[in-house]
């Protein structure tokens, strides 16, 4: 027969679904307020499932407990500080029942507690906590064999290390995922027997608002938690392990002392603004960016606000004109002016923002001929993409340049082509000096080079092959080779014994030179 599925397991399988049905809304999720203290009382059943080793009778045991309570206290400091420091207290206490059948072996109530700094962080609809603080916990252990088992108490002191996510959903509705880890410090079993334990709490929680009075809110959550334990002692090796799976219902209770809770009634003199940021060009969202505005609760001063994925945020502004500074990595800071009504809701306002131009350096470029060092002008310089001719003196500027290596080329009629090496200096311009040799009609090119072994690096006795000038020789000791040829087009085939031929196709003019190095690899045996 097929077991019925625990309720533990159903309910996120429930709430997946229930946020399935809500995120299709065209209802625009609120960022959460910061409140400046909450209480939460929580209500539910706990699902156990556990065993102990030890060298005598082992122990298994599973069960669902009612009465599984606990109370969840949070305050946040005043002023600006308060709107990312805080602490938090929180204490539970978890029923226990050990049952033979329907007769209950022994029994009684476990505790949990910590306490310690918290901070928080908001990005647009997500809040971020993190704590750190002293954790108290109370894990079954039992003895008492020779008649029935008893519940002993081991208890455990930790450095606690917890988070918190909360993600505002449409329809009022926020997700809350959490988790802490504890890093033991002490532990202990009856008696004062030294121990070691491990272990760490998950849960998620749905809550939506039910009740708001003022700056007061009283919110109902589903809540969900799952708490896994092990303590060992080290003078017997007795292990106990537990998985514990709560359930319940929680109201929570939340003061908020902020610009939107202390909003006049009456004569309204501040409004909300609607703004999104997008790219100039292309008119994509720049999440992430800065909106820098006049602050509500500090008269003269501004504090920040941060766009989210869609580029937006909402600012409550002063009625009146006020301006919002608006920055991104990588693009021009912009000031955009916005007139507040002051009547609640105001016009969305979209600011634009350009990249920032690429930094840049330039390049004077003299060219001179031969060692006379005579001017040459009307010379075509090039480098990338950019190209200038010469003046009278054989100067030329090349502009806008990304920094770093570049290569530059110098033709004109007459002369040989050149090209030289140059380093450009972001935001500075930087000289190159180019010599050009006139063109010697029909003196022969000259080609040039050396052929070793790829392997040992050594040079090869190797025979140059060029049948378009009907060359035929071979290397020198030093592997080296000259050949005397007419401008034009030609195929060089090297190749030495035991080593496999190569080719190389070169382009020359009358009376250049053209040098090259061949390596050969040895035949595979």
């Amino acid at each position: 027969m097929r077991r019925p599925i625990p309720l533990t397991a159903l309910l996120p399988r429930l709430l997946v679904l229930l946020l399935a049905l809500l995120c299709p809304r065209p209802v625009r999720a609120e960022p959460p307020e910061p409140e400046r203290a909450s209480l939460r009382l929580r209500y539910g059943l706990s699902v156990r499932q556990g065993q102990q080793v030890d060298v005598g009778p082992g122990l298994t045991y599973k069960g669902v407990t009612p009465n599984d309570g606990a109370l969840t206290l949070t305050g946040w400091a005043a002023g600006p500080v308060g709107h990312h420091l805080g602490v938090q207290l929180d204490l539970q206490r978890e029923s226990f029942d050990l049952k033979d059948a329907s007769v209950r072996v022994t029994g009684g109530s476990l505790t949990r507690g910590s306490v310690g700094p918290r901070g928080r962080l908001f990005l647009g609809p997500v809040r971020l906590e993190v704590g750190a603080g002293y954790g108290f916990a109370q894990l079954p252990l039992f003895g008492g064999f020779s008649s029935a088992p008893v519940l002993q108490r081991g208890v455990r002191h930790a450095a606690l290390v917890s988070g918190r996510v909360a993600v505002s959903l449409p329809a009022d509705f926020q997700l809350e995922a959490r988790g802490e880890l504890p890093l033991t410090l002490s532990a202990h079993a009856a008696g004062g027997l030294e121990a070691t334990s491990t272990g760490y709490v998950v849960g998620a929680a749905l809550l939506h608002p039910v009740v708001q009075r003022g700056a007061w809110t009283g919110t109902l959550l589903l809540d969900v938690q799952q708490a896994h334990d092990t303590m060992t002692l080290e003078a017997t090796g007795l292990r106990s392990e537990q998985r514990l799976r709560r359930i319940g219902l929680a109201l929570e209770v939340s003061w908020r002392d902020d610009a939107r809770a202390s909003r006049p009634v009456e004569g309204p003199t501040q409004g909300f603004v609607p703004m999104r940021v997008v790219d100039a060009e292309t008119g994509a969202p720049l999440a992430g960016a800065r909106v820098r505005v006049p602050s509500m609760r500090t008269p003269g001063a501004s504090e920040e606000l941060v766009t989210d994925a869609q580029g937006q945020v909402r600012a409550l502004l002063p009625s009146g004109a006020q301006s919002a500074r608006v920055s991104v990595e990588g693009y021009e800071e912009v000031t955009e002016q916005a007139t507040v009504s002051g009547t609640g809701e105001n016009a969305p306002v979209q600011i634009r923002l350009r990249k920032k131009a690429p930094p840049t350096g330039s390049l004077k470029v003299k060219v001179v001929q031969g060692r006379g060092g005579a001017p040459l002008p009307d010379v075509r310089i090039s480098a990338g993409a950019v190209e200038a001719r010469t003046d009278v003196k054989g100067e030329a500027l090349l502009e806008g340049l990304a920094p770093g290596p570049v290569a530059v080329s110098a033709t004109a009629q007459g002369f040989r082509a050149a090209e030289e090496a140059a380093v450009v200096v972001e935001g500075q311009s930087s000289e190159l000096v180019v010599v050009l040799s006139q063109e010697r009609k029909g003196e022969l090119a000259t080609l040039l080079g050396q052929v070793r072994s790829a392997r040992s690096g050594q040079p090869l006795v190797a025979t140059v092959s060029i049948p378009q000038a009907k060359v035929r020789s071979r290397t020198d000791k030093a592997g080296s080779f000259t050949a005397r040829v007419r401008g034009g087009t030609y195929r060089i085939t090297l190749s030495a014994p035991g080593y496999r031929p190569q080719t190389k196709t070169v382009t020359v003019r009358d009376g250049e030179q053209a040098i090259f190095n061949v390596d050969l690899f040895p035949r595979a045996r």
